[in-house]
């Protein structure tokens, strides 16, 4: 080797050593860096773990809560339907389907309605269809309540089977009038016995063959006014106990209003007084039972009447409210205090002298009946308003029909 050739030697052994060092520095950072790594992944499967036996206790936690929710629903006497966004049965627990029967889940809502449902006048009160399922039981009742729909528009519909309670209602109110009943024949035996005692007086006259047969006609007449009487204190106490009206129409209340002042009118002039008519009913027709609507107009009518004195004028007016048809009769009579009105559809109440007190608490009982309610306005010296509220046709049969689709929707 030459002297040229040493320093080359050197240069290349000093960049050998400056690679191998760097060379090294490189491993221990690489080094260093994949222990943190190694040490994150540690820290990140650890994390991963725990995350994942937590995922693990919250589902076998849900799970749980979800065998216990299946367990309740089940259990549940009344029926519970899920409704999706189309308003179709997404789930229904066996209470539903024994009330509504089989099957339920992806039937339309609408569907079952119409086949299964019949509607009663009363909102979200259902007849259940009697059919070859119920054919041996008593139908069934039912009340449906709806919740709101959530954001993805899904409701829950709670079925309340309601046979029971409504039947044991209803023995109730027959209790109440067979009670009543039973209240009246104490209250009417005075108001019986005195016409009754009448009436033999007159007759017993009527046996004097000394008698003048004008006299003879005087005490026939008195005799079978007083018998009348009697009939108009038995029929007022039938009418009570029935309680309720007979077979529904769909009634013009124009036609019943003519009707009315044709029957009226007459009575109320030869009485002395005037008679005012005022019908905005505008052709509305009413589901009623049209004697049972006339009998309390003309109720109404004879106890202005009879509230009232000489050129005092009775007006009858019907409008229309909302859905509603109003009836309202004032008289510009006496008045009544506020400590009467209160008492004024109680039965038996009277302040009249031959009064049975049952006449407003048969109004009060067929307006219900009508799904409808009465109100008396009054102050003393300024007359007298009776106001009937009644659900018209509309409200009644257009409502029922589409029930299904907007009452349960609200």
């Amino acid at each position: 080797m030459n002297a040229a050739e040493v320093p080359t030697v050197v240069t290349d052994q000093v960049q050998l050593e400056l690679a191998f060092a760097a060379f090294n520095a490189a491993s221990e950072q690489l080094s260093g860096v994949y222990q943190d790594l190694q040490l994150q992944v540690e820290r990140l499967t650890h994390e991963l773990a725990m995350a994942n036996g937590e995922l693990h206790r919250q589902l076998a936690a849900k799970e749980a809560l979800s065998q216990k929710l299946a367990l309740l629903l089940n259990a549940l006497p009344g029926g519970v339907i899920a409704l999706d966004a189309d308003a179709c049965v997404e789930q229904a627990n066996p209470a539903a389907s024994l009330i509504l029967g089989d099957p339920l889940v992806g039937v339309s809502w609408q569907k079952i309605t119409d086949e299964r449902l019949s509607s009663t006048a009363i909102t979200n009160e259902w007849l259940v269809n009697q059919d070859a399922l119920f054919k041996n039981e008593v139908q069934r009742r039912i009340y449906i309540e709806s919740s709101s729909e959530d954001s993805a528009g899904r409701r829950i519909l709670l079925i309340h089977d309601i046979t029971d309670a409504y039947a044991l209602q209803e023995q109730a109110r027959r209790n109440q009038r067979l009670t009543a009943m039973g209240e009246m024949a104490a209250n009417l035996a005075h108001q019986l016995r005195t016409p009754l005692s009448t009436a033999l007086l007159y007759a017993t006259h009527l046996g004097n063959e000394a008698l003048a047969q004008e006299e003879r006609q005087k005490f026939a007449a008195k005799t079978i006014e007083r018998l009348k009487h009697l009939e108009h204190l038995t029929s007022d106490m039938l009418r009570f106990v029935k309680g309720e009206t007979a077979s529904l129409e769909s009634v013009a209340i124009s036609a019943v209003l003519t009707e009315l002042q044709q029957v009226i009118e007459p009575q109320i002039k030869l009485s002395g007084m005037h008679f005012n008519l005022y019908d905005n009913s505008q052709g509305t027709s009413l589901v009623t039972d049209r004697k049972a609507l006339c009998g309390v107009l003309v109720n109404l009518v004879e106890n202005a009447v009879q509230a009232s004195a000489q050129n005092d004028v009775i007006s009858l007016r019907c409008d229309l409210v909302s859905r509603n048809v109003i009836f309202s009769v004032h008289d510009d009579g006496a008045g009544i205090d506020s400590a009467h009105q209160e008492r004024l559809f109680e039965p038996f109440f009277t302040t009249r002298m031959e009064g049975t007190g049952l006449g407003l608490a048969i109004v009060r009982a067929v307006v219900q009946s009508m799904g409808g309610h009465i109100e008396v306005k009054s102050e003393p010296g300024r007359g007298s308003e009776f106001i009937i509220s009644l659900p018209t046709k509309t409200s009644v049969i257009e409502d029922i029909r589409n029930r299904g689709t907007q009452e349960i929707n609200q």
